[in-house]
Parts: C-alpha cells; structure tokens; sequence
C-alpha cells in the first residue's frame, strides 16, 4: 500500500477551529508512518478532530485511519487487558469488546472520539470511583520524531509522563487498555434539583451511581442529574433524589432539543456502552454548533466553584447552551488534569461566539483559577503555561520528557507553546 498525502484545508468537528496545516499524510503501514516523520519537519497526529483548539495542528498533519484495524484488537490470555489501534474509535472498540463480553472502566460523552485523542488529553467520563479514560492505559506504543518505535508499560520510567502526551512526544500507534468482565448500567434522569440541595448534599448527589451528570443553565436549580447505574449495585434511585423528581420522559442535556441521539433512560437497564456515553454512536454526537470549555477543580472546592459560577450568571447565561457538571477520580499521570487529586468537572457548552466566549473565560478563570482549576487540553481557555505549570507537580518532568523524546521539536506547534511547554 502507497501513502496517500493530500493538500488540505480543514477545520474541527465544531467549526470553531481552522487547522493551519496544508498537507494530510496518510499512511498504510507503520513504515510509511515512521519514514513520514523522520522526514518531516513539523508535523502531528489528526484525530477526530473533537478538539476545540490548535493542540492538534501543525505545518503538517497525519490522519491514522488507513493504519486502524478493528480486526487488530488483541485481548490478553488472562483478559484483563486489550491492544487496540490508536485511531480506533471508542463507538468500535466496544462492539469488539462486546463480542468478548468485556468492558472499559469507563466512557467519555460520545463513543465518536478516538482512543488516543482521548487519552493524550485525559478526556474522562464521570464517576466519584471513576479515572478518567488516560487512568485505563496499561502500555503504549509510539513513533518519536526520529521514527524509532517505542514501546512503555505502566510502572516504567517516564510511562506516567508518556500517556497524556498530547501529541508533544510522538505518534501512538498502538494502546493497550485495562478491561473487566461486562457489566449493565440503568439511566435515570431527575429533574429540578434545588441548589440548596446541591450544596448541603454534593457528595451524596454525585455519588448516587456508578456515573453521575449534572446539567445547569446557572437559573433558579439544576436542571437535570444524569445517574446511570450498575444494575449489580445495592441501590438505585427511583421517584426522587434529594428534591429532584424522576422524568417522564427522554431528555437531551441540552435543553429544548430533540433527545433521540441520547442513551436510553427511562431505568431501562442495558450495556455498559449503551448508558454510559449520553449520546448514541450512530447519530450526530451533542449539538455540533458550539464551542466547549472546561475546567475540573479539586473535589473540595466543587461548592465554592459553583457559587462563584452562580455569581457569574447573569453573564454566563446568554452565552450557555449547558454546563456538565461531572466527577472523576485521581490518577498519577503527569499530565492529567485529575493527576493526584479527586476532581470535579465544569464542562461548558457555549453557543458558536468565539470572541464573545472568550471575552467571558476571563471572569470565569479569574472565579477558578484561584481555587485549583486546570482546563481541559483539548477545549478552549485562556491560561498560559506560566499560570498552569505550578499546577502540575511534574510539570517540569514532562517539559524535559518532551525535549528527550523530540530533541529537533517535529511535534511542537503554537499551542503546545503557548500554554504548555512555556
């Protein structure tokens, strides 16, 4: 097979990011993908392009789809882990794992993003118990800017710096993920949940289930609370939780639109990959015509973050189309926006305003910086590198990290830069 490379001009799923790269690679064969970086003087790895900023672009970029393989997916004779193609998407990783009655630990909102864009920007899912997905990785493999392939596995030096990479180390070629015997998870969803409610109780709410959402438009409550269950768990809330009532009916996490592209709810119980995402694989994922931020905060700080967000309203609101509130647990990646703290996540959904949304982002950092948060690598903020690095304990780990593994800098581009690598 020939490598086929194309001249291009392309933009994020969104349309809110316009990629600078001219030139898309794509290679058949791990030797055409190692013999495209030696040679390149800068490049990086497109995704599914869910990114809503320039973490991804470069002068030149390499799409692994004619590299991914379904039928590559190897499951580990003792089955507690698979090695997967790095370009697989999770929507098909999990009809493979399905087949062998396996599951992942956890899921992002939609199965549409790819495994190592997910990973290389810790992108998590939900749960008080939960790490997010870039926790699950067990091995890696990856071509550094030389085109050596190389090869870690948890509990090697550097691997806790390696795993959330975005992109500044090289190309992941193949991942191996931790996996567990198959499990069913019911959706219910509650709706008006008092904020009063929220504060005295914030715990026990997010605790409610194995996953647990919340969406507010910052008005006069909350206006749902995802829980999604395991059917083999001892509790399991019914007609009311803490103030908020059960719905009738199905619901989007956006208000007003149509819920068919969600999961099941209703308590209706199904696969784990069937509830835990809140959107179907085979429909158009969230709304599309956004923009999305997010910061995740230390757990201890989620009622403090949400009265300074409240306090923001009246100006948040024009701009909001939803706000996720999530947890997740703590992990000991380098890089990880959860990295050795229990987290909870503000997850913004803004309407398609870029110089409006970021005009705002400065208030709502100046409310959470100040109390530990980290913004999400592959959505729109403001802070720099100088600001977050304090926030990271290896930071300068991983900046050294970066220049061993790429010492000519091929996978450096702007953003990386400007709010990374300082």
């Amino acid at each position: 097979m020939t490598e086929l490379a194309v001249h291009w001009a392309g933009i994020n799923w969104a349309g809110n990011y316009r990629y600078g790269a001219t030139e898309l690679h794509r290679p058949g064969s791990l030797a055409q993908l190692q013999e495209i970086v030696a040679r390149t003087p800068r490049v990086h790895v497109l995704g599914s392009r869910h990114s809503f900023n320039g973490v991804s672009d470069s002068t030149e970029l390499i799409s692994l789809e004619d590299m991914t393989d379904p039928g590559a997916v190897v499951v580990s004779p003792d089955r507690r882990t698979v090695t997967l193609d790095a370009g697989m998407r999770y929507g098909e990783l999990t009809e493979v794992l399905h087949r062998e009655g396996l599951a992942l630990h956890n899921l992002a909102s939609l199965p549409h993003i790819s495994v190592a864009g997910a990973v290389a920007t810790a992108t998590h899912g939900s749960g008080v118990g939960n790490r997010n997905l870039a926790g699950a990785v067990a091995g890696l493999e990856l071509v550094t800017s030389d085109g050596e392939l190389v090869r870690a596995a948890r509990g090697d030096a550097d691997f806790d710096g390696m795993v959330v990479g975005m992109g500044a180390l090289g190309v992941l070629t193949r991942i191996t993920l931790d996996v567990e015997p198959e499990f069913s998870v019911a959706q219910r969803v509650f709706d008006h949940l008092p904020w009063n409610a929220l504060f005295e109780d914030f715990e026990e709410i997010v605790s409610a289930g194995y996953s647990v959402s919340l969406f507010t438009l910052f008005g006069g409550d909350v206006d749902m609370v995802w829980v999604k269950s395991r059917t083999d768990a001892a509790e399991h809330p019914e007609g009311e939780l803490f103030g908020a009532r059960a719905a009738t009916g199905e619901r989007h996490p956006i208000p007003g639109i149509d819920p068919t592209p969600t999961t099941p709810q209703l308590a209706a119980a199904g696969l784990w990959s069937d509830r835990l995402p809140h959107f179907r694989m085979g429909f158009t994922p969230s709304n599309g015509d956004e923009i999305q931020t997010e910061y995740l905060l230390p757990r201890s700080q989620a009622v403090a973050g949400l009265q300074a967000l409240l306090r923001l309203g009246t100006a948040i609101r024009p701009l909001l189309q939803t706000c996720e509130i999530r947890t997740i647990a703590a992990d000991d990646l380098w890089m990880s926006t959860a990295q050795g703290v229990d987290s909870v996540a503000f997850h913004f959904t803004w309407v398609q305003d870029q110089p409006a949304v970021e005009h705002l982002l400065v208030d709502v950092e100046a409310a959470l910086l100040p109390l530990g948060a980290r913004p999400h690598w592959g959505k729109v903020f403001l802070a720099d590198a100088a600001t977050l690095a304090p926030r990271y304990a290896h930071h300068g780990d991983f900046v050294s990290l970066v220049e061993r593994m790429d010492p000519r800098g091929a996978f450096r581009n702007a953003w990386l830069e400007r709010n990374v690598l300082g």
